[in-house]
């Protein structure tokens, strides 16, 4: 512990510095922006802003992008607590309750706890990024296809049954996600699949038209339909502030939110996305009363905005560790290390201390950076909600289309989030919950590359699905909770209907 004292400090003589101070503030600032935008994710910014670090001291680069990397993390929370548009797909579970917070006029104790959520998780995620990240990394490791198989297929039912709602419904919307998952060029064949002609299709549905489609549009749709939009008037200082009640009810789910996020975020996938789901789910899970979920709960906010940043530093455990990028994310923070010769790994702390430790300091100081920099523009963010309804929606629609095009700027990509939102308008009118259709589409890829490169290893035989330990394991708990919810379904049905004879 001492030896790690000296190292943090020697990383914040390195993250305290004038210039590398500004990079990170300039990082955080371009971060927020790029995930309230819809369809300009974290990895597109990133991306984007790569070129512009190549004359820059590799230190600085790298706490520049890493700026980017957990400021859009929070960034996307705003859009979607203000108008029930997410950002980016790790913001989708957010819409939820946060914008039904909105509708209360509680937008302010919404975007407070997401702003103080993703603060306490990221500081706390560094904190075991710090400590933990060689033995979590080496863990991580083990997995081959067949563990990520039988681990998308377990966290598939443990959403289910963490829900809350019908477990079918619920089940049957991650399918229809997985079918539309499906779509485009076959991975391992090379061959178009269920495109109809559709070139632009190639690539398959993309995630950001179908989450604004049946998040934002459908939200304009059921509006118009009722005549009335969000009120909100001039807030009160202290409305713009979390009660007592609501920070007490945000702890524990702040707490889980951060430790899920950590432990997802390691294993290689959308871990910021998977995250939020499985944070969201459990909160539902564990609450009192339910049916509070859907309606206004603060720890529905608390619960995934911590999970997806923690999530986040979480992914970087075996990039710094081992130089094994977990996903697409780490991927490009990757190829900026190496653009500035850096090498990645286990040699990396000794050769580069400067970098290790300067980059883990500065994820300290980009979160209270965050912190600072959202908390006094909430008084902002909810004053433009009191543009007039008339005003308002078609603003919104246009702020869709546009984030939309902007990604591949294709036609294609609108038609889909009209079709999506018109579908999310007739789903939420039959009381179905859409965030398991995201889920579906972004594990569906995933999901079906693991299950044939695993037949692939085994010559075609499923029993690799079963003697290896970890994926038998996780299989195995897939079909206990599988069991136990139609067993639960069967002795609900038949207390039922003894309840009614007795009263016949």
């Amino acid at each position: 512990m001492v030896e790690v004292a000296h190292n943090l400090l020697l990383g914040f003589q390195v993250a305290l510095t004038p210039a590398v101070l500004g990079y990170a503030f300039l990082g955080c600032v371009i971060g927020t922006l790029v995930g309230m935008l819809p369809g300009v994710g974290p990895l597109t910014g990133i991306s984007l802003l790569l070129p512009v670090t190549f004359g820059l001291n590799p230190t600085i680069a790298l706490v520049m992008l890493a700026g980017v990397y957990y400021g859009a993390m929070y960034g996307g929370s705003t859009t979607s607590i203000l108008m029930r548009i997410p950002g980016e797909a790790a913001s989708v579970m957010t819409c939820v309750d946060g914008y039904e917070l909105t509708r209360q006029g509680r937008a302010g104790a919404a975007l407070a706890i997401a702003a103080i959520g993703s603060f306490s998780a990221g500081t706390i995620s560094v904190i075991g990024l710090m400590l933990l990240a060689p033995p979590l990394a080496a863990i991580a490791l083990k997995f081959g296809p067949p563990e990520y198989a039988a681990l998308l297929v377990l966290g598939l039912l443990v959403l289910a049954f963490l829900s809350g709602g019908a477990m079918v419904k619920t089940l049957a919307m991650a399918v229809l996600g997985l079918l539309l998952g499906t779509i485009g060029i076959d991975a391992m064949s090379g061959f178009m699949r269920f495109s109809y002609g559709i070139t632009e299709l190639a690539d398959g549905v993309g995630i950001v038209p179908v989450a604004v489609g049946l998040f934002g549009v459908s939200e304009v749709l059921l509006s118009a339909r009722n005549g009335a939009g969000t009120r909100v008037q001039q807030p009160k200082l202290r409305e713009l502030l979390p009660s007592r009640s609501e920070l007490r009810d945000s702890a524990a789910p702040i707490a889980r939110g951060t430790l899920l996020g950590f432990f997802i975020g390691i294993v290689p996938g959308s871990a910021h996305v998977i995250s939020s789901f499985v944070s969201y789910a459990l909160e539902r899970r564990l609450a009192r009363d339910p049916r509070r979920f859907g309606r206004g709960a603060i720890e529905g906010v608390a619960g995934p905005e911590a999970a997806n940043n923690s999530a986040a530093s979480g992914a970087l455990v075996p990039l710094l560790a081992l130089g094994v990028p977990s996903g697409a994310l780490p991927a490009v923070m990757l190829a900026a290390l190496l653009i500035h010769g850096v090498t990645p790994g286990p040699l990396l702390i000794q050769n580069n201390p400067e970098i290790f430790w300067g980059l883990i300091a500065s994820m300290y100081v980009g979160n209270l950076v965050l912190l600072i920099l959202n908390l006094p523009m909430i008084g902002l963010f909810i004053n433009l909600l009191r543009i007039p309804f008339s005003y308002l929606y078609p603003l919104i629609l246009v702020f869709c289309v546009l984030g939309v095009y902007a990604i591949n700027q294709s036609a294609v990509d609108i038609w889909i989030m009209l079709v999506m939102g018109a579908a999310g308008y007739v789903l939420r009118k039959l009381d179905f919950e859409t965030a398991p259709i995201v889920l579906g589409l972004i594990l569906a890829p995933m999901l079906e590359l693991s299950v044939r490169q695993a037949l692939a290893m085994s010559a075609g035989d499923y029993a690799i699905f079963f003697t290896r330990p970890i994926a038998a394991g996780m299989l195995a708990i897939a079909a206990t909770i599988l069991l136990y919810a139609l067993w639960s379904a069967f002795t609900r049905r038949a207390l039922w209907r003894k309840t009614v004879g007795l009263e016949e």
